[in-house]
């Protein structure tokens, strides 16, 4: 490429790909005009309020319940007697099992009418004319409990033992499932000059978005049509579920409208309890219902992220080249199985040999359940605990080694002249350099100056500790998201499209191929999503899958409607369709004054059909980003204190679509690992209670902890992606945690020999282990 082309093509763009667009839905929020579900208020509203088990494991006996439907105010209380015919939030992925085992996957009540299995579980619904009153309605409710013996933490729930949390059931293991082949990595062992051991705890999380979870639930009598307003990452999904497993009616009689979302990170992708209850009590008292979570219930009842433990062995040759991997983890599922909460972990150890090249691997994984809140999908979805894990083993494998941190990598790593490259997980890396962006980031770091920040930390009386996890997640799962375009009459124009916004700037992103391609300002496009009405099918989002493939369908839309725009142009300007071009806002016959706007073509065209355009990418293969996240941190030996003071990012998303989008979805996935490194963690005590139920007790992240971060590419496009696009939404977090921590070990390894730590590495757990005889 000569220098003119190179500048040409790295210059800044209006719009398009790679365009630094700012973020068109930001202005509306700032300001305070946003519309979230609790913002919705219609005419005779309803107020609802859920009554819930203050006990993990019991039977419970109502009593009160005349008392309390007679309360002032009170129009409808259910219970677990009146929505028996109902169940609760389905299970809807059931992994393969290992031959000889059972799966165990128990029955989920809508409303508890015998017995609660985890703090929160839902006892009654009351609705009255105010929250107030339905909260005053609940404390005439008495709830009789006979305790049962409880079980929190997954090791615990499969030793002998161990209470059982469903007796009929025989065992708290609800599957187990196998990946590998067990003889070869057995055959791998037995040869191995070395073995290194871990056991790791990737703890339970709590997901914590901006805006808590709400419904606003409507009935049409005369339809026989429902309409719930609710924050969801997919209203489509949602409106399936809830129809078809719950209330057992056609998906048609229900539409689902997502107005703006205060966050989601997986969590806002299933249905809870609160969603089909509402809508059999606007059913039955022909006015709407809105139900509106506390944060309190948000901490007990929504599905938790992580809680896994894990043990893995790495076996290596006289060389340092890794042979094989075997992995045996235990997956805490609490009391439910959730609506993806049992493929959570199957789906991860996919993942298990990251970036390396292992030419065996032996993984089993059991679903435990216990006596505490469901888990299931939190940003990355079981991607960012194989990380985790393969990158703490690595990382101990370079120091009993003595390769060190970098050199073992290296060693190991899939070379580019291996892709496409099959894994042991079944997956098929296609593209990627993997220690080109290892190098690029120790260069940004300044790896080799790293011993002198040592010593000056030294002198300043504290600790130093350098990170290195290198990752590769797997994105935008095998489908397709179609995209319809059309031109309305005053010239703008309108994007009917399936996935969900939860902040990331969808509307921005899916408008810069739009405008690029039509010749429109930006706030000439309406991007629509969140309503199952107006928007005919959708997959929604998650798993990084709205820009590698919504994006190419909007792209191949606006493709489409060009072309279809100029056959109306033509016709109108008497010119051939090779002679015109798109500019302004108006097709123009090139070369010439001649020209004709959007707005006159979208008010006479003979085929009106025309003026709309639908345009599909079909993806057969998961993309792969991948990348190396390094931390450097220093640590208080009298306080504990963990202080993470540089941070840089080098990663290949394929291509970037917009810089400025990139960087916040970056930023914020990695403050999420930092927390989960630092500061977050869920407890429960013996009994199954939440100690961790606000804010006081769970911390997160807050500014003032964090350092400035650097942020890199190093993109080799995607070739399963027909843009080159790998997709960036959880990549942050799975590469932030191990590198925290992986820092965190160096430093206490370099002080007083320690080489292993969990999570979460708390002022008290690590001035406890710096100060252990």
């Amino acid at each position: 490429m000569n220098e003119a082309s190179a500048n040409r093509d790295t210059a800044p763009r209006k719009f398009g790909m790679g365009a630094a667009v700012r973020r068109k839905e930001d202005p509306a929020l700032i300001v305070g005009r946003g519309l979230f579900t609790d913002d919705y208020v219609p005419e005779g509203l309803l107020h609802a309020f859920v009554v819930r088990s203050a006990m993990a494991h019991a039977r419970i006996t109502l009593n009160g319940l005349e008392a309390a439907r007679a309360a002032p105010g009170v129009s409808l209380i259910l219970t677990g007697t009146e929505v028996a015919d109902y169940q609760g939030p389905p299970a809807k992925e059931f992994p393969p099992i290992v031959l000889g085992t059972e799966r165990h996957f128990p029955d989920r009540p809508l409303l508890v009418a015998d017995v609660a299995r985890h703090v929160g579980d839902p006892i009654a619904f009351i609705v009255a004319d105010t929250i107030e009153a339905a909260q005053a309605a609940s404390e005439l409710i008495d709830i009789d409990y006979d305790p049962l013996p409880t079980v929190t933490d997954a090791k615990q729930a499969v030793s002998p033992d161990a209470p059982l949390v469903y007796p009929e059931f025989g065992t708290n293991v609800a599957y187990t499932h196998h990946r590998g082949s067990k003889d070869a990595t057995d055959a791998a062992f037995a040869i191995a000059a070395q073995v290194v051991r871990i056991e790791v705890i990737n703890q339970r999380l709590v997901a914590n978005y901006m805006e808590t979870r709400g419904i606003v639930a409507e009935y049409n009598a005369e339809s026989e049509r429902f309409t719930l307003t609710l924050g969801t990452q997919g209203g489509h999904k949602m409106r399936d579920i809830i129809a078809q497993d719950i209330l057992r009616i056609d998906p048609k009689r229900i539409r689902v409208v997502t107005p703006d979302v205060g966050g989601g990170f997986g969590t806002k992708s299933f249905v809870y309890h609160e969603y089909p209850l509402a809508a059999l009590a606007a059913q039955a008292l022909g006015k709407p219902v809105k139900w509106i979570q506390e944060r309190a219930e948000h901490f007990q009842i929504d599905a938790h992220g992580r809680d896994n433990i894990t043990a893995a062995e790495m076996a290596l040759d006289g060389n340092g080249r890794f042979l094989a991997l075997r992995v045996d983890l235990l997956s805490n599922l609490g009391a439910y199985v959730s609506q993806y909460g049992a493929d959570i972990a199957v789906g991860g150890i996919t993942m298990s040999t990251g970036l390396y090249d292992i030419p065996a691997m032996d993984v089993t994984v059991r679903g435990i359940l216990t006596t505490t809140t469901p888990t299931d999908a939190y940003r990355g979805a079981g991607r960012p605990e194989a990380a985790y894990l393969i990158e703490r083993l690595v990382d101990l494998c370079g120091r009993e080694t003595g390769l060190g941190p970098v050199e073992i990598r290296k060693r190991n790593f899939i070379r580019p002249d291996q892709l496409p490259y099959l894994t042991q997980g079944g997956r098929k890396y296609d593209t990627g350099d993997f220690a080109g962006h290892l190098d690029r980031n120790l260069a940004i770091m300044d790896f080799n100056g790293f011993e002198a920040r040592v010593e000056a930390s030294k002198q300043q009386g504290k600790l130093r500790g350098f990170g290195i996890a290198t990752y590769v997640e797997a994105c935008a799962f095998p489908g397709s998201e179609p995209a319809t375009v059309t031109l309305n009459g005053d010239g703008t124009l309108t994007l009917l499209i399936g996935t969900q916004t939860n902040g990331q700037g969808h509307a921005t992103a899916y408008s810069q191929f739009i405008a690029a391609h039509l010749g429109v300002e930006m706030d000439k496009i309406r991007v629509i999503q969140g309503d199952t009405d107006q928007v005919p099918t959708g997959e929604g989002t998650g798993g990084s899958r709205s820009i590698p493939l919504g994006a190419v369908s909007v792209d191949r839309a606006s493709v489409m409607l060009v072309k279809q725009l100029k056959e109306i142009a033509s016709e109108e300007l008497e010119a051939g369709v090779e002679d015109l071009e798109v500019a302004d806002g108006a097709i123009r016959v090139a070369g010439t004054d001649q020209s004709i706007t959007l707005s006159e073509i979208a008010r006479r065209p003979k085929n009106p059909a025309l003026l709309t355009a639908v345009g599909e990418f079909v993806q057969d293969e998961c993309t792969y980003p991948n990348g190396t996240h390094i931390a450097e941190v220093e640590i208080d030996p009298d306080t504990g204190v963990v202080r993470v003071v540089d941070f840089s990012i080098c990663d290949d998303f394929g291509v970037t679509v917009n810089p400025i989008l990139l960087a916040g979805q970056v930023h914020g996935g990695v403050v999420q690992g930092i927390g989960q490194a630092l500061y977050e963690r869920t407890v429960f005590d013996g009994d199954g209670q939440l100690l961790t139920a606000t804010f006081l007790d769970y911390c997160v992240p807050k500014a003032d902890h964090l350092p400035n971060f650097r942020f890199a590419t190093h993109n080799v496009p995607s070739t399963t992606n027909a843009m080159g696009i790998k997709g960036a939404g959880e990549a942050g977090t799975i590469g932030a945690t191990p590198a925290v921590m992986n820092a965190v070990v160096d430093a206490l390894a370099r002080a007083r020999g320690i080489t292993h730590f969990d999570m979460p590495a708390t002022p008290e757990k690590v001035w406890a282990a710096l100060h252990a005889n």
